[in-house]
Parts: C-alpha cells; sequence; structure tokens
C-alpha cells in the first residue's frame, strides 16, 4: 500500500473527484489502482480560504515499487505504515500459564473495557470488578441526580460500566504518542460494536453519550461470549498483599478473590480505593492536576469566530476551540474537555459536594458550547502526601455545594460580573445547561485566589483569540475539580506496581491515561504485559 498525505480538495467535492485526485498525485492509469481507503480526513477553515478537505490516503496499486521510486523525492508518497494490531499471544495460544489464577480487572471505564478484551481476546477469561451499576442501570441513576438532586454514590457519572467518559462528548482522539498504532485497534473495536465509520478517518473523532451506552454493551457481551466474566456492584474494599507480592483482593460483600495478575483501572474519582491502596503500602505519588469553571457561550459565537464565513457549514458541524494562557502569577490557564453544541452535567460521586464536567450528543446540536477553564496546579499548592490533592478536591467541591445553596444546584456567575469582582443576580442571553440548576452568586472564593485571578487575567486574552469569549452574559459554573487524577500510582516498565508484584496500575485514576482514547491504549499494553507475564517461561 501507498500512502498519500496532504491530498486537498473543496470540501463540497464530487465522490469521483478524490479518486481523478489520487491518479493525478500519483500519476498512474485507472487501470493501475486496484483500490483505496480514507485512512484521515480533516479540513482547513481559516476564515479567508476556500474550504477544503485535506485527505490522508492508502492506495494499492499494480506496481507499487515502481510509483514510489518515481516518486522517491516527495515526502507526501510514501509506503503505508501496518496500522494493523497484533496480538502479543495468539487467542489459540493453548499454552500453559504462570498462574492457575485468571487476570482481574478493577474498574469498566475505558482503560477497563479494552484491558478485558484484549485478556478475553487472547483466550485468558478475565474477571471484570465494577462497583457501579451495568450502564442502563448507571444511566437511570444519573438522571435521578440531574433531575431529582438525588445521588446515588456508587452509581453516577463517574462510577459504573463505561466510566467518566461514558458522559462526555466521547471525543476519540489523544495527543499520546501511539507508534504501534494501538488507537486504530481502539477506533476498530468500537466500529465492530457499532459507532460509524467515520470515526476511523475523521480528523477529531467523537461518538457521544446515547451512542456510547449501546456500544459498551456490546463490547461487554464480547468478553462474555469469550469466556470473561462482568460483575456489577462489586467495590473492592481491601488488598492482600503479602512480601510485595499480590495475593487476592477483600469485596465489600465479604468475598475473598484469589488473584495475582490484577489491573487498577480505577478511573480518577476512586478516593476510597486509593486509599485502600495506600495503607496497604502500595507505593503512588501526588501529581500535578488542574482546577476552575466550566464556561458556556452560545455555540453560534463560537461558530462564527472559529469558522467565519464557513460558519453552520453541515459538512464541518460545530466549531471547537483549544485555548492556553500563561498569567503573569506563573500560572497556566487552558481550555479542557470542549463539548461543542454540548451541556454541563452534574458529575458529583460523593455527597454535599458539586462537581462540573462537559458532555455531548453525537449530534453536537445544542444551543450552547461548553469548555473547562481550568487552572495549573502542583503538589505544592497541596502539600500532605500522595492523598494530599484528593483532600484539596474535596474542600472546592464541598465549597461549590455550599455556594450553590446545598442542594446540588451549582454555583455561576456571569462572565462579566465575574471580571468585574460582583455577584451575578441575573442571567442575560446564555442560559445555563447544568441540571440540577445554577444557583447565580460570586465564584470569588470558589477557588484559591492565585486561580480567580489566573482565570480573570485569561478571559480578556481569549478574547483576542476567539470574539465572543469574554461576552458578558457568557455563564461561569462552578467547580470543574477532575480533570486528571490527583495522584500516581508508580508502575514499572513492566507496567506492575514498582512495589506489589501483580498489580498493574493502569489508565486516568493511576495517573497514566486523559480521556477515552488515552485510556483504551493504555488498558492495551497493560493486557499486553499480563499476556506475556502469564505466558514467559
Amino acid at each position: 500500500m501507498i500512502r498519500i498525505t496532504e491530498l486537498r480538495l473543496p470540501i463540497d467535492h464530487a465522490p469521483e473527484a478524490l479518486e481523478a485526485e489520487i491518479l493525478k498525485k500519483l500519476a498512474i492509469a485507472p487501470k493501475d489502482l486496484v483500490r483505496f481507503e480514507v485512512f484521515k480526513r480533516s479540513y482547513d477553515a481559516r476564515k479567508n480560504s476556500a474550504l477544503t478537505f485535506i485527505y490522508t490516503i492508502d492506495a494499492s496499486v499494480r506496481d507499487e515499487a515502481g510509483v514510489l521510486k518515481q516518486h522517491a523525492h516527495d515526502p507526501h508518497v510514501r509506503p503505508s505504515p501496518d496500522t494493523l494490531y497484533h496480538f502479543v499471544v495468539q487467542e489459540s495460544h493453548n499454552q500453559p500459564t504462570k498462574s492457575p489464577l485468571r487476570p482481574v480487572v478493577i474498574g469498566f471505564g475505558p482503560c477497563g473495557i479494552f484491558a478485558a478484551l484484549l485478556l478475553a481476546q487472547m483466550g485468558f477469561k478475565p474477571i471484570v470488578l465494577e462497583r457501579g451499576k451495568a450502564v442502563r442501570e448507571r444511566t437511570q441513576d444519573t438522571w435521578g441526580l440531574w433531575r431529582k438532586k438525588i445521588l446515588n454514590p456508587e452509581s453516577n457519572v463517574q462510577f459504573g460500566e463505561g466510566g467518566a467518559g461514558t458522559f462526555s462528548d466521547g471525543k476519540l482522539w489523544s495527543q499520546v504518542k501511539d507508534p504501534k498504532f494501538y488507537g486504530r485497534k481502539v477506533l476498530h473495536e468500537f466500529v465492530k460494536a457499532g459507532a460509524p465509520e467515520e470515526i476511523l478517518y475523521v480528523s477529531k473523532p467523537h461518538i457521544g453519550t446515547f451512542r456510547l451506552v449501546g456500544m459498551v454493551e456490546k463490547i461487554r457481551q464480547e468478553i462474555i461470549d469469550l469466556g470473561g466474566e462482568v460483575r456489577f456492584g462489586q467495590k473492592v474494599v481491601g488488598f492482600d498483599i503479602d512480601h510485595h507480592e499480590l495475593k487476592g483482593l477483600k469485596l465489600e460483600s465479604g468475598e475473598y478473590l484469589a488473584a495475582d495478575h490484577v489491573v487498577l483501572a480505577l478511573g480518577h474519582s476512586a478516593r476510597d480505593t486509593f486509599q485502600e491502596l495506600f495503607d496497604a503500602g502500595v507505593y503512588m505519588e501526588a501529581k500535578p492536576f488542574s482546577v476552575g469553571f466550566r464556561i458556556e457561550h452560545p455555540q453560534s459565537v463560537i461558530d462564527l469566530a472559529r469558522l467565519g464565513p464557513h460558519a453552520g457549514h453541515p459538512l464541518i458541524g460545530a466549531a471547537d476551540y483549544k485555548l492556553v494562557h500563561h498569567a503573569r502569577n506563573g500560572r497556566s490557564v487552558y481550555s479542557f474537555c470542549m463539548c461543542p453544541g454540548g451541556t454541563v452535567v452534574a458529575a458529583t460521586s460523593e455527597p454535599n459536594r458539586v462537581v462540573t464536567n462537559g458532555m455531548s450528543q453525537y449530534s453536537r446540536n445544542e444551543r450552547n458550547a461548553n469548555a473547562g477553564i481550568v487552572v495549573g496546579i502542583n503538589p505544592s499548592d497541596y502539600p500532605g502526601g500522595p492523598l494530599a490533592g484528593i483532600d484539596f478536591q474535596r474542600e472546592l467541591e464541598s465549597r461549590a455545594y455550599t455556594l450553590g445553596g446545598s442542594t446540588y444546584e451549582a454555583p455561576g456567575q456571569l462572565v462579566g460580573d465575574f471580571l468585574k469582582g460582583k455577584p451575578s443576580t441575573e442571567f442575560g442571553s446564555v442560559i445555563p445547561s447544568y441540571k440540577p440548576g445554577v444557583h447565580l452568586t460570586d465564584l470569588a472564593t470558589s477557588l484559591p485566589s492565585y486561580a480567580i485571578e489566573a482565570i480573570r487575567e485569561a478571559i480578556p486574552a481569549f478574547e483576542k483569540k476567539i470574539k465572543g469569549f469574554a461576552m458578558p452574559d457568557a455563564v461561569l459554573t462552578g467547580v470543574e475539580t477532575r480533570t486528571s487524577s490527583p495522584l500516581q500510582i508508580k508502575r514499572g516498565p513492566n507496567y506492575q506496581s514498582i512495589n506489589t508484584r501483580g498489580l498493574y496500575p493502569a489508565g486516568e485514576g493511576a495517573g497514566y491515561a486523559g480521556g477515552i482514547m488515552s485510556a483504551g491504549i493504555d488498558g492495551i499494553k497493560v493486557a499486553e504485559a499480563i499476556a506475556l507475564d502469564l505466558t514467559s517461561a
């Protein structure tokens, strides 16, 4: 196969125009093109330029060697890399394993899903322990908080089948280095489970919450069909570790499960489990994370600012943005988890605390755009050991609960009032989407003073990049605290805890991922490490 990059065509080009452009680029006759497929498609929508698609194409031709030789000096014509996934252990391995115990996966978010799926596909019949409920029951509990202000601490945006990524924009791209194309494996499994095929080639694929629900169920069924087990309502409350080796798990039900290969795919909100691990002596360190607010604008304002005359084009959809500002006080402020045409959602997992997050459906057709506007912090801001970041988060979340009226409504403020330092009393043109509701107040006391100072400086700076960003009646909703895990459970090159053999810290909660794609990739890597360890001599 030959890979062609930077192939440009008008965005409304006829279907046959793409093949014609491939033939022209390779300088071959139609009979010499066997087939082709789109590997990636992005677009150039700069305000003062023509609206164009930019393609990366993989083409099969009759004389591949000759064509490559003819274009040897063209950096945009090269051999296609091998992007197929290759199992490190074949499904029919029939090899004796070092342990008679089945591997266990704790947590069934994106990382746990792909760790369990890969282990099942390689024939290891994993046992999955998920503290929350199956995805449809979990969805009902989540709506219970949003609509009735009733929180189930074990079944919510953070806990349950699918993990926090289920109630998100469903973004399927990542900036992690992926030389082995594990990300393609993730995308192919999602398509097999019902995702639209376009996620394989669009530059910023996303799925949305409703589609993720059905896909997660199908992947779970494949794991079961391959001999795995998925057990819901199974909270791990203790780790049996002897001489730095994992021997088993203690469940809240009272059951003891012998295990010596365990994937810790906890997610960033499993605070009680982090405490259990710490108490058991598993080595971990505090790490940087970020805190801030959600900001909402009319999506039309963002579309116009980002796309200019191309705003509203049906082939582009709702515009997104990515912003960063380095404040004078040394803090970095940046946009996080931007959700075009989405909603702000209640994401707490603990009683009497308020946490915000963003979510979109596949259509991205809600009125508002939202994003986290967050400030980077580091362990020096919350000294006290590996778990001090959790205490820091909890303090802010409890403060937000009180500022919001102690009803699970979130505290909010209009951008204009926030910049002036005065409380808000009524909404303007932007009606916030957060459910159970937004209680207008003054957000100045909801975050540390250095964070408030940095965000007040950043918003006018962002206005220079996106016209309308500092519109006075845009809405800030607090607080966003769960941007990433506040700790990292350190692991070695074999993906095992550096001081506890048999324990495989993985994904976002352990500090090795951030988002659906990177978490899925990490799950694959850890599954491979377990498979190799189990089958090594």
